[in-house]
């Protein structure tokens, strides 16, 4: 009989269950094991700085009074020195000396109208317009008859002795209205009166003079 060739492989042997496995790191680490692992807590943040404060502005140094009219001096920056433009480029003011570039603006000689708004309507005509102003319209100074009771019985009221008494205004036509009453009898000099006034005037015992404006 002929023997078989032993092989030099070899039978591994079987591979313990997960029950019989060895306990893994992660079970044998304890509880302060774990604390030690964990992610430490951040820290507390700094409280914000104070800002520093600003540094003050040298002042000036205080100037010794003036002695005598040679010593007057105006304030420090009260005074400046007067723009000079169209120097050349490194005063600033150069080329167009601030005058931008073309344009109406930009050559001498530029005027424009009052209220010209370069070319759009103008606000005088853009608002509504209503009514009729009349510029022969004559604007009177009223008095009434009420106000006349100041003056003594018999006198001569005018639109001077009115003025005097600051009922009506220099220079300006006296109309006299029939609010009120009058009970003293007086010469009236006016430039208008109301047919009321002029009644109760009458009634009183005085009269009425109508003057020329």
């Amino acid at each position: 009989m002929v023997e078989k060739k032993k092989t030099g492989k070899t039978r591994t042997p079987a591979r313990p269950t997960r029950a019989a496995k060895a306990p893994t790191k992660k079970a044998t680490k304890k509880p302060a094991a774990r604390a030690a692992a964990a992610p430490a807590p951040a820290p507390a943040r700094a409280p914000k700085r104070e800002p520093r404060p600003r540094k003050k502005a040298a002042e000036a140094p205080a100037r010794p009074p003036a002695t005598g009219l040679h010593e007057l001096r105006p304030n420090p920056g009260a005074t400046h020195y007067r723009k000079r433009v169209g120097r050349g480029p490194g005063s600033g003011h150069g080329k167009t000396a601030g005058r931008g570039n073309k344009g109406q603006k930009s050559r001498s000689g530029y005027r424009h109208m009052r209220g010209f708004e370069g070319g759009q309507m103008p606000l005088h005509r853009r608002i509504p317009k209503r009514g009729f102003t009349n510029i022969f319209r004559i604007e009177y100074e009223i008095v009434n008859i009420s106000d006349l009771d100041r003056f003594d019985a018999g006198t001569a009221v005018n639109p001077e002795a009115l003025a005097a008494m600051r009922l009506a205004r220099k220079n300006r036509p006296v109309k006299i209205l029939g609010d009120g009453q009058i009970q003293k009898a007086l010469t009236v000099s006016a430039h208008k009166f109301s047919a009321s006034a002029k009644a109760r005037i009458e009634a009183a015992g005085g009269s009425c003079e109508v003057l020329s404006r």
